[in-house]
């Protein structure tokens, strides 16, 4: 009796001290957009500033997360998991108490590589500590808590900024890291996968490459799309992320297997999914600008608004994993996307610098109809288009894959919006934001197009294992 009150202790401990981790993780990826403005006024800065101020903390967490799993793996999951922490609660007083722009962005990156680490051991963690009869509770909790710090950053960032100061949106995570961290140390058992690989190799391929071509976009306008860095940063970019693709199908153990992607499942929700993130993080930088510089209102108002898109999941999620047991996953995200472009359509036809809520209100609720049947089956679909042992690694390449979009979008729809408008005044705004959000458009409907290429229910989801047979699983993350 006492050691099942104590299994039940230690799960219970795991499950609040790896969701609030994961809830300073989500939140830090929308907190800062409703702060934007603030930010720009207080330290200055043109467009690709701002941008990097976003971008700096997706694109380092998107690149670095399946390594950080395979470092947790390798040397100690609450070994790592506490490292993570600790560096993410570093970076964000270094954040707070910027002195400049390039300040801020340098500590937003070193954010994202704390949040890589954390991020991946916290459901390692939870799982290990959870039992089978209760993990599926566990991790619904898990995944509410996440998803309510996605939905709540815009206000929370708006909140803060208006009734303390913008630094306070990194402030909050030092006491609550603080915190954490003696929790973890006393409350999480250590765990290993000693056979785990490292794929160095892989991890500098992908960062060079990204890197370089988010750089060449975020400054293509100011610089010049011809200048020597852009040049240099879209044809080396391209090379390294060539090289990554090469890497992942002749090296034996690459973090990102490029024979996942023969499975139509696998490739299908994994390129929607970046198509997603990319038309949707790019409007939602733009969106939470404009409703502060052009239409007038303070950061909470602006948070409070653009509740009906990014809380909506939490309303029609239920109704729409309903749905996806009812029909299988590929109608409800392929309905979901659709909706989501239609979404950003009705924007981009209604903004105007004189626009009124109620005009824009169509377009919010669309969109986050759209976002919630997208997100509910999605992670689904993810794990039955690989086989069991692939799961880990297939889980960790979707929410990458993810990031990279949103870093993607900024980087895209910044570019637009430099080439079209800018900040002089509410009609520049406007005039670059109208056809970003028509770029974000396409890209989601593409993505309800690519979709498409996902098994319907009853149809083989796995590639046939003798496809595979010859080649090593590597270890999950």
């Amino acid at each position: 009796m006492q050691q099942q009150a104590a299994r039940r202790g230690s799960a219970v401990w795991a499950l609040v001290i790896t969701s609030v981790a994961g809830f300073m993780a989500a939140l830090d990826n929308l907190v800062v957009t409703t702060a934007l403005p603030s930010i720009r006024k207080d330290l200055g800065g043109a467009l690709e500033d701002l941008e990097w101020t976003v971008s700096a903390y997706t694109l380092t967490f998107a690149v670095l997360l399946m390594f950080g799993a395979a470092l947790g793996d390798r040397f100690g999951r609450r070994k790592l998991f506490m490292a993570g922490l600790a560096i993410f609660t570093g970076a964000s007083a270094a954040a707070a108490l910027a002195p400049g722009i390039d300040a801020l962005i340098a500590a937003r990156a070193v954010q994202g590589v704390g949040a890589a680490v954390m991020m991946p051991l916290t459901l390692t963690l939870l799982t290990a500590a959870v039992p089978v009869a209760r993990r599926g509770a566990a991790l619904g909790i898990f995944s509410a808590v996440t998803g309510l710090a996605v939905a709540s950053g815009p206000l929370v960032g708006g909140s803060l900024t208006e009734h303390i100061s913008w630094q306070w949106i990194f402030w909050l995570n030092v006491p609550i890291g603080l915190a954490l961290l003696p929790l973890a140390r006393l409350r999480l058992d250590e765990s290993y996968a000693p056979n785990a690989r490292i794929d160095v190799p892989g991890t500098l391929l992908v960062s060079g490459g990204l890197f370089g071509i988010v750089y060449a976009l975020v400054n293509g306008q100011a610089d010049g799309w011809t200048s020597t860095p852009v040049l240099a940063g879209l044809i080396a970019g391209t090379a390294l992320l060539v090289g990554f693709v090469h890497h992942g199908f002749t090296h034996k153990n690459p973090m990102l297997p490029m024979r996942l992607f023969r499975s139509r499942a696998f490739f299908g929700i994994n390129i929607a999914s970046l198509l997603m993130f990319l038309g949707m993080f790019g409007s939602i930088f733009l969106l939470a600008q404009f409703l502060q510089g052009v239409a007038g209102y303070s950061p909470t108002e602006a948070g409070l608004r653009m509740l009906p898109w990014t809380a909506m999941p939490l309303i029609v999620a239920p109704i729409a994993g309903y749905l996806s047991d009812r029909t299988g996953g590929r109608p409800v995200v392929v309905a979901g996307l659709a909706l989501q472009a239609v979404g950003l359509g009705l924007f981009a036809l209604v903004l105007e610098p004189g626009v009124s809520y109620a005009a824009q209100l169509p377009g919010l609720i669309v969109s986050g109809i759209g976002m919630a049947l997208y997100f509910a089956p999605a992670a689904s679909v993810v794990m039955s288009s690989v086989r069991p042992a692939e799961q880990g690694i297939a889980s960790g390449a979707n929410n990458a894959l993810r990031e990279v979009g949103g870093a993607l979008g900024i980087a895209v729809l910044g570019a637009v919006f430099a080439a079209r408008g800018g900040y002089e005044s509410g009609q520049a705004f406007t005039d670059g934001t109208v056809p970003a959000l028509w770029i974000g458009a396409a890209a989601v409907a593409v993505a309800a197009l690519v979709a498409l290429l996902i098994p319907g229910r009853g149809e083989a989801q796995v590639p046939p294992v003798e496809a595979v047979a010859d080649e090593r699983v590597p270890v999950a993350v």
